[in-house]
């Protein structure tokens, strides 16, 4: 049976992942479900926590945890820190816990005043990812749901933009017109294609987007081409729109392999080289240096 040392926790909107940790921050054992933030009632997260993590525990084992979790909506609210900011996950927000096993601390996010903007988790990823590559100064982006461009100076979180791209795809793909002529494929030559259309000229993405609806009735447009060039569109007007961030800049680019790629592959056409960082792996440096800065 595994024991940890503490656990961490990455609680999303749709779902709660969690790892058992030794103390110097190896991972002993993994397990998830689908039990994410919007689908549980405030007494509900402490059952679905204890119901993974129960076989690694003893007597008040720490526990860091990230994400939606800590949201107005989630088990206990943990307070913004406000932009500019050291991103040091020094503030952990501890909630109400009645299991004497568990000491369940939250890191909190981070508000933009002007023009105002929030994050929720994406934090501790920027954390862990500064603490693997100190002294790194540029501008992280953070694809998803909602996509964040963040400009780092100094260890500081200095500015950021969120982009609805991941939602908008969604909304668009599953409950438009659009879905009609979409398929679970996505060839690269339609993605490139879109890309270019809206990079070229963003103001006319509404009608770009109609066009795929219009090419599969009076054509023979293939699907995949069709979903490429969907997420080329909304990700060439998303880099569009974020020109200011990443022209320049170094850059990184943390999140799921897949979809980070094709944020790299996008950034390489217009000749900016990007880093790509495995996702999980800036989470758990994140929460691993909250754990260290806890046990201070």
């Amino acid at each position: 049976m595994t024991q940890a040392d503490w656990i961490a926790v990455d609680w999303g909107t749709s779902n709660l992942r969690v790892w058992a940790m030794s103390d110097s921050g190896t991972v002993l054992d993994a397990a998830q479900s689908n039990k994410g933030m919007s689908g549980l009632t405030p007494d509900a997260f402490e059952p679905a926590l204890k119901e993974l993590v129960d076989p690694w525990v003893s007597a008040k084992t720490p526990v860091i945890a990230c994400g939606m979790v800590g949201s107005r909506q989630g088990w206990v609210e943990a307070a913004y820190d406000i932009v500019p900011c050291p991103v040091t996950v020094q503030q952990l927000a501890r909630p109400a816990v009645k299991d004497p096993n568990l000491d369940v601390r939250i890191i909190p996010g981070i508000r933009q005043m002007d023009p105002a903007d929030v994050m929720r988790g994406e934090e501790t990823q920027i954390a862990g990812f500064l603490a693997l590559n100190t002294g790194w100064d540029g501008v992280i982006c953070l694809p998803g749901t909602h996509t964040k461009w963040v400009h780092i100076s100094a260890g500081e979180v200095v500015s950021f933009q969120t982009f609805m791209t991941g939602e908008l795809f969604g909304l668009l793909s599953k409950h438009s017109v659009l879905r009609h002529s979409l398929s679970d494929d996505l060839n690269p030559a339609g993605f490139n294609r879109g890309l270019d259309e809206a990079l070229s000229r963003p103001a006319t993405l509404a009608a770009r987007l109609f066009s795929l609806r219009a090419e599969s009735l009076v054509g023979e447009q293939d699907p995949a081409d069709a979903t490429g060039r969907l997420s080329g569109l909304l990700i060439g007007a998303e880099l569009a729109g974020a020109k200011p961030y990443w022209l320049g800049q170094n850059i990184a680019v943390i999140g799921a392999g897949a979809l980070s790629k094709l944020y790299v592959d996008a950034l390489a056409t217009q000749s900016v080289q990007a880093m790509q960082v495995q996702g999980d792996r800036a989470t758990l440096a994140g929460l691993t240096a909250a754990y260290r800065h806890f046990k201070e």
